[in-house]
């Protein structure tokens, strides 16, 4: 476990310090956080959450939700309804776990099974909530530090005003199999102004184990009596526990009464742990000492001033600046940072929870954070190894302080491939390694919790059949995972393994039919049965964990090789068709924005030749699936998934995860800049862009004055910054055309990067 101050207390201290003792000494930093609009994406399937939270921070407060018909939200916020309180733990871009000890504000007689109201005068900024909750006549206002929610509610003149918390309250609790289900819980009340216990959930989305909630709650005004409760059934009992006799209850909770005057303030905090009431206690006591809302929320502030400054704009439109920098904002909510908060066991590794999942986020999410992250980036991946030290496994999903649930392949594979050939330091490669070929060679006992299912025929056959589910997907996954693993093999210097695992990244090519057609075009993907014979051609839109592919159809995954585009185009016929099939794919509704197994398709025209089109359908897809609006992104966020990928093709470029390689598709920013991780800027100059994208086609690129002539780069030509001058026109060129991105059956490809593996752990 790491000493008690944690590296983001210690950086909040320091923005505290700089707020209450520099104010007016030093010039102002620039406020990024202003353009940051929470609401981006809360509407139409994005999930992002609303509320209170630093970068990673594990406290998430925010409103918990039902629309006027009571269905509650499934991740805490609805734009229609009515707010139930406000929980302490949520996800972003996901639902399916969370929303604990829910506080609310109530004015005039309590009635538990009625707790509600409507809002008005919404405000949702970065660290900061603030709602009218108008059946109340409340003012609601939240911020929050990285383990503990600061409410301040100004109260009418009420003879019966109260501050109630329900510790057995969750979002989506039910008997579904990814319902959440309250185990129990405990409520103490040890004097008028304090409230303390424990709450246990298990299940959810990744179907997992118990978890177990610990709180420590203190109200800035004592009581002038409390109340708790069991069912519906208020005592004056100063200590209540139930046992959950249903999924969803019975409720238990309590009450602080008060007499407010007009315009009373009424402060809370609340401490939360994942490994006892009396850390819980103590992270309110570090974190917030005193009592100052304000003083909290401008530290708040500064911690995520100082994260998005590493991404700044001109000549932006104002709603690319506002979608860019919510996106900068929603790729830095998860994973989140338990560091010393790991019930599970004690190490002095990092500790992060809430991978939701890295099914999605290691295409885009994971190569932004080794570019403007780095240590953040290390110390991730770091807790993935030290999971597999203690799990077995490194997770491909985990929440609540359990792995699960597997999607697709052990993706974790790449993340740390990806690392390996960007040279990101201080990770234990040795281990890694270990843990990546405990993926491919060990079947798990529970394929939906962690590892790969159908290892055992994956690794006999080279496919899997369908006697496994999610055969299709799984494979080509698999391949890539593998090649993932050759890689970092072969910089250990482990050759008989990096050729192992080599030869398995073709195995997508084995459930190959070349000769099956679909509307005009030859060679998919398709099943296999258990004898090894083709079974009927699969056909399905999106399917989902029992089917041949997950998430996807025959027109994205017969195209996902990134490790061997080279070899795939052939088997699809040559360049000409290809590119013919692409165009179909996009032109014809088969390319799915809303979910992260396209998320390369748009640039494969790279590949074959022409980039132009590859700028064609990305200026299409950031001009019509992505806007500034509550419906801005066209799927769920999957933690900042969707928006990692929306920073990367604003700026021109997009990472194949996993290699040293970025594609080039088109710039939307005339000018832009990411700061990396040691300081040096990459700048993106898109000279004659124009206003009504006209000008997308790119005539000619020079990388620190000198001439890039591929439609691709390494990462070893950014790492130490530079900067891009594009020079943009309305027709295609023959730019970028002649030589493609690399691929496995280049006759030059090397995909070895070796390295001494010791002082990559330093």
């Amino acid at each position: 476990m790491r000493a008690s101050i944690s590296r983001s207390f210690l950086c909040f201290l320091l923005g505290l310090f700089s707020v209450n003792n520099l104010f007016g000494q030093q010039p102002e930093a620039q406020n990024f956080a202003h353009n940051v609009d929470p609401f981006i994406g809360v509407d139409w399937g994005g999930n992002t959450f609303v509320g209170a939270a630093i970068p990673y921070g594990m406290v998430k407060l925010g409103p918990d939700m039902a629309t006027f018909d009571n269905r509650r939200s499934g991740f805490g916020y609805s734009s229609f309804g009515n707010i139930l309180g406000f929980s302490h733990l949520h996800l972003s871009g996901a639902q399916g776990k969370y929303g604990n000890i829910l506080v609310a504000p109530v004015t005039g007689p309590l009635n538990l099974t009625d707790i509600k109201t409507p809002r008005t005068n919404e405000v949702a900024t970065v660290g900061y909530y603030s709602a009218k909750l108008t059946r109340y006549r409340v003012d609601a206002e939240l911020t929050s530090t990285r383990r503990v929610g600061f409410h301040r509610y100004t109260f009418p003149a009420s003879q019966q005003s109260h501050i109630t918390v329900n510790v057995a309250s969750a979002l989506g609790l039910g008997s579904g199999s990814e319902s959440q289900k309250f185990v129990g819980a405990e409520i103490h009340l040890p004097s008028n102004h304090e409230a303390q216990g424990v709450a246990r959930f298990k299940g959810g989305w990744n179907m997992g184990g118990e978890y177990k909630v610990y709180y420590y709650m203190v109200v800035d005004t004592p009581a002038t009596a409390t109340q708790t409760w069991t069912g519906t059934l208020l005592s004056n009992a100063k200590d209540a526990s139930v046992v959950a006799t249903t999924p969803e209850g019975p409720s238990i909770g309590a009450s602080f009464d008060l007499t407010t005057k007009a315009g009373q303030v009424v402060q809370v905090k609340v401490g939360i742990s994942f490994l006892s009431v009396e850390q819980a206690k103590q992270n309110v006591q570090h974190e917030i000492p005193g009592w100052n809302f304000d003083a909290v929320h401008t530290g708040t502030i500064a911690l995520w001033n100082a994260e998005l400054a590493k991404l700044t704009l001109s000549g932006e439109a104002d709603a690319q600046r506002r979608e860019l920098y919510t996106a900068m904002y929603h790729i830095m909510l998860m994973p989140t940072d338990r560091t010393g908060e790991n019930p599970d066991w004690q190490s002095t590794e990092p500790y992060y929870d809430d991978y939701y999942a890295i099914w999605d986020t290691y295409r885009s999410s994971s190569p932004l954070l080794t570019l403007i992250s780095p240590d953040r980036q290390r110390d991730i991946i770091r807790s993935l190894i030290d999971i597999y030290r203690h799990t077995g496994y490194m997770p491909d999903a985990r929440s609540g302080n359990d792995n699960g649930r597997t999607q697709g392949g052990s993706n974790a594979n790449v993340v740390v491939a990806d690392a390996w050939v960007k040279g990101l330091k201080g990770i234990d490669y040795e281990t890694a390694f270990q843990a990546m070929k405990h993926d491919a060679t060990v079947p798990p006992e529970n394929a939906q919790k962690e590892g790969r299912g159908g290892l055992e025929d994956y690794n006999e056959r080279g496919y899997i059949t369908l006697a496994d589910e999610r055969s299709g997907s799984r494979t080509v996954e698999y391949a890539y995972d593998d090649f993932a693993i050759s890689e970092v093999a072969c910089g250990l210097g482990k050759t008989a393994e990096a050729a192992l695992y080599a030869s398995r990244a073709h195995n997508f090519e084995h459930l190959w039919d070349k000769e099956m057609a679909v509307l005009g075009f030859t060679g998919f993907l398709r099943p296999r049965k258990p004898d090894g014979s083709w079974a009927e051609p699969y056909l399905t839109v999106r399917g989902t964990w029992p089917d041949f592919m997950y998430e996807g159809d025959i027109w994205t995954y017969s195209l996902y090789a990134p490790q061997d585009m080279r070899r795939l185009i052939e088997m699809a016929g040559g360049t000409d068709l290809f590119n013919r099939r692409l165009d179909f794919i996009f032109s014809r509704g088969h390319f799915d924005v809303t979910n992260e197994p396209g998320f390369l398709m748009p640039v494969l025209y790279n590949y074959a030749g022409r980039p132009d089109k590859s700028a064609d359908i990305v200026h299409l897809l950031l001009e019509k699936a992505f806007t500034d609006s509550r419906a801005g992104i066209p799927g769920n966020d999957d933690s900042g998934a969707m928006s990692s990928w929306l920073i990367f093709q604003s700026l021109g470029f997009y990472p194949v995860a996993g290699q040293d390689v970025y594609l080039i598709s088109t710039p939307s920013i005339p000018d832009a800049s990411l700061t990396l991780g040691n300081g040096k800027k990459l700048r993106i100059i898109a000279k004659n862009l124009d206003k009504s994208g006209l000008n997308h086609y790119v005539q000619s690129v020079t990388l620190n004055g000198v001439e890039l002539r591929n439609s691709w780069f390494r990462h070893a030509q950014i790492k130490d910054g530079g900067t891009f001058i594009f020079t943009m026109g309305s027709a295609p060129s023959a730019w970028g055309q002649t030589v493609p991105p690399p691929s496995m059956s280049d006759a030059d490809f090397h995909s070895c990067v070796p390295r001494d593996a010791s002082q990559q752990s330093n």
